[in-house]
């Protein structure tokens, strides 16, 4: 299988040229090469879970939204949850009314079916049916798979770094957000 070239974008010398954004001067050539690695990977993974997602959508005929409902409904079966329209409203983000309307579509093509809650007469239970439960293990399924082998081959001690990695990386992305227009540059 042909592997991508790693993108270059992600690179300090192309996205930051005089560190207005990252203050570089305390770090080595050596630790630069480095960081811009991890970003280039970075940019690699996002890049085929990205293939992944079009290829998932395409072969499921869904949209990205519809994916990711699947996913919670799947999910929720798999833990012996009863999910609810507000519930998968509250998990994608979206109104109520969109989830009926997104719910209504996704029935119509045999996806999910409604029932009745099994507790909450008032409520109703939305699942997965079995035919998309399994598209869905074949087509999604294997690449999570993937994923699990990628990290079991690490020694203990590497998963934790790599755990750290991705949690303050989501960290500082978060706290970007928040702070677009008023950030000031990395020290590094």
């Amino acid at each position: 299988m042909d592997r991508e070239e790693l993108p270059t974008i992600f690179n300090l010398a192309s996205s930051d040229p005089r560190s207005e954004l990252i203050d570089r001067s305390k770090l080595s050539e050596e630790t630069l090469k480095q960081i811009d690695r991890i970003m280039a990977e970075m940019g690699r993974l996002r890049a085929v879970e990205r293939k992944i997602s079009r290829a998932s959508q395409s072969y499921m005929n869904l949209n990205e939204t519809d994916m990711r409902a699947i996913r919670f409904l799947i999910s929720a079966k798999n833990t012996d949850t009863a999910a609810t329209p507000g519930m998968l409203a509250k998990h994608l983000g979206i109104t109520t009314a969109s989830v009926t309307k997104m719910v209504d579509r996704l029935e119509k093509a045999g996806h999910v079916v409604r029932a009745a809650h099994p507790t909450d007469r008032r409520s109703l239970c939305i699942t997965v049916t079995p035919e998309t439960h399994l598209a869905a293990r074949q087509q999604v399924g294997r690449h999570h798979a993937a994923r699990f082998g990628a990290a079991a081959r690490l020694s203990p001690a590497e998963r934790e770094v790599v755990i750290r990695f991705l949690a303050e990386t989501a960290m500082d992305l978060e706290d970007s957000i928040g702070s677009v227009g008023e950030r000031k540059p990395s020290q590094g």
